[in-house]
Parts: C-alpha cells; structure tokens; sequence
C-alpha cells in the first residue's frame, strides 16, 4: 500500500470507531511514530498531510527533527532519561512519558533556561506489567501536586500503553482505566487534563471509543523501512 491508502484507510477506522462511540472525528489526532522509517519516509509523512510526528529516542530523532523540525508538532514518546532531556526540550512540544520526579526536575530546568513551557502527559500503569513503565495509578495526584512546583512544565494529560493482546478488545479495560482515572482527577483536582495519549496500531480503535485524544500509530500508517 502507499502511504495516502495507508492515511485514507487509518482515517476511515478513526472514523468507524468515533461513530460507534458517538464522538466526533476531531476529538481525536494521529500521532505519526515515524521511529522506524528514514528521514525522506518522514519528511513525506509530514507532506502528505501527518502533522504530530512521534519519536522515541533522540538519538534517531535528531536527523528528522533537524531537517523539518518547523514543519510538524513533535511528540516525545519514548522513556526519556533524565539526562536527554536537554536534547529534547525546546524541540518537542509535548513529552508524553514524564514518570518521576527526577525527570521533571530535568526538564524544568532545561525549559526555565530557554523561558519555555513543556507540554507533559504522565505515563501511567494501569495494566501493572512489570516490563511497562509508568506510575502507579495511586500515585497520580499526588505526582501532580509536586508538579506545581515547576512553572516551566504543564501536564495536559495522561498516557499508556496497554498488552499486546492478539484479540485487542482484551486492552479496553487498561484505556477505559486510564479514562476514570482522568475523570476522578479532574474531579478533585484543578488540574485540566484534556489528552489521553493511548493506543497504538494493534489497538488504537478500542482506545478511541474509550476516550483517547492522541492514537500514536507507526507500521500501520507510516510503515516500516523495507515494506512496500
């Protein structure tokens, strides 16, 4: 397939599952992981009409970012560690895996230096996997309380990633928690919350008719280097 009946297919899913859920189609924004694809595979990915593009590491990122950095939103999706994030702060406008409070003392500082706000979605772990990172869902208000500590870094919203499951209507509980947790969030804290950054391309349909704002999706949009 290429890369517009790729577009034109992801688009006509995000569609189905907003009508079954009954949520309107903009509600909803792609992130490209472009992760796996070269620098003109990227660049074609933010020309065709993908403007949020999704990295995981800066290492591979930085080429990408160098060459169409003004083109796209960037989205830092990958665990960052707390000695990158001077790489990626100033770059990326949203960090979507802050979970811990070295890391966002990183990243306060970096953005206090350049006079800039950071746009960070907490990773929580809902499924409780071991090999899954992110806070417990305990420990998310409290989290958000020291987080006012830092006037450079604006939680916007929650993220996760559920199983991968080979039937992905198994992964609606994990979404449908992050979901509750957000609402009982909001509910008793000031904090705004608006993004739910969950959902990848084995699942991203059951995330959105659970409530995801941001569906982060690679092979099946973007592809991956050496598929047609």
């Amino acid at each position: 397939m290429t890369l517009q009946q790729r577009i034109q297919a992801v688009e006509q899913r995000i569609q189905a599952a907003c009508d079954r859920s009954g949520r309107e189609r903009d509600e909803v924004q792609v992130i490209a992981v472009t992760k796996y694809v070269s620098l003109e595979a990227t660049g074609e990915a933010i020309h065709a009409g993908l403007p949020h593009i999704g990295e995981n590491r800066w290492q591979d990122a930085e080429a990408k970012w160098k060459a169409f950095g003004a083109e796209a939103t960037w989205h830092f999706i990958g665990s960052l560690q707390s000695n990158k994030a001077k790489d990626v702060v100033g770059k990326f406008t949203y960090v979507h895996s802050l979970d811990r409070f070295s890391l966002a003392q990183a990243i306060e500082k970096r953005a206090a230096s350049l006079e800039e706000r950071v746009r960070c979605l907490i990773q929580v772990n809902i499924s409780g996997e071991d090999t899954k990172q992110g806070l417990p869902p305990e420990q998310v208000s409290s989290f958000l309380e020291q987080l006012r500590a830092f006037p450079h870094l604006e939680p916007v919203g929650l993220m996760t990633m559920a199983p991968y499951e080979l039937q992905p209507e198994e992964t609606r509980p994990v979404f449908r928690g992050l979901r509750l947790l957000r609402d009982e969030l909001e509910a008793t804290m000031p904090e705004s919350l608006p993004h739910l950054s969950m959902g990848m391309s084995n699942d991203f349909e059951i995330a959105i008719e659970e409530g995801a704002t941001w569906v982060r999706l690679g092979s099946i949009l973007v592809g991956k280097e050496g598929e047609a």
